[in-house]
């Protein structure tokens, strides 16, 4: 589904991504895992058209991503929750959510999608009405994933989801992506709770200042005594 090959990503003079490679296969969850500055969010917005490499491809669905327009990269099927979760606080939660499907006109699949993300977020839809911005974190998160799967994305990047929640609410978002991918949605997570990450992924590459340092099944790098050491607090 997802091929990366040489990515390389500057920001002015500093090289922020240096040569990486990697895959998302179809039905899989993906994570990247790594400390604060290693690459993680950079990769996430380069695959969204948000930076622009400097070398390598970018390859979603057989379309080079690196020569095609940022706004035209949704409409391919793939949608970004941001870090911060950065919804329109001004906006009702049904705006926000109706907002996600600015790219579609079907509007019997938009009211279906719409009562699907009420079934998987309950709370969402009790403050149907509500001002984004007066939601708690978790529930902005909530808002944010639901945005997203109103495009009905093949590709969802979802980036931080856990900063700044609460445990209790850690395992509601983490339980309610294993259920989004589940339902058919790839996910490629960046997530600095590598604990968490490794549980629910497939596969996992560990980032370390714009370099792949390791890669693998997710259950193998769980157990893996260097991972364990430098992220897994063990």
């Amino acid at each position: 589904m997802l091929k990366v090959e040489n990515l390389n990503v500057h920001y002015g003079k500093i090289h922020a991504i240096k040569g990486i490679d990697f895959e998302v296969n179809d039905g899989e969850i993906v994570t990247l895992i790594g400390a604060n500055g290693a690459g993680k969010s950079t990769t996430l917005k380069t695959l969204s058209g948000l930076l622009r490499p400097t070398e390598g491809t970018i390859v979603f669905d057989d379309q080079d991503l690196t020569k095609v327009r940022p706004s035209s990269i949704p409409g391919l099927g793939i949608a970004q929750v941001p870090e911060g979760r950065q919804v329109f606080a001004e906006m009702s939660v049904l705006e926000n959510l109706t907002m996600g499907a600015y790219i579609r006109n079907d509007k019997d699949g938009i009211e279906s999608d719409l009562n699907q993300i009420f079934d998987y977020f309950p709370r969402l839809k009790e403050r149907i009405r509500q001002s984004a911005g007066t939601l708690s974190g978790g529930e902005q998160q909530m808002l944010a994933m639901g945005r997203a799967m109103m495009t009905r994305p093949k590709l969802m990047l979802l980036d931080e989801p856990s900063m700044g929640l609460a445990p209790i609410l850690v395992d509601e978002i983490f339980s309610m992506i294993r259920t989004i991918n589940d339902n058919g949605t790839t996910v490629l997570l960046v997530e600095q709770n590598a604990n968490k990450a490794l549980q629910i992924a497939d596969r996992a590459y560990v980032l370390e200042t714009g370099t792949v340092k390791l890669s693998g099944k997710a259950s193998d790098l769980l157990a893996n005594d260097e991972v364990r050491s430098a992220y897994l607090g063990g």
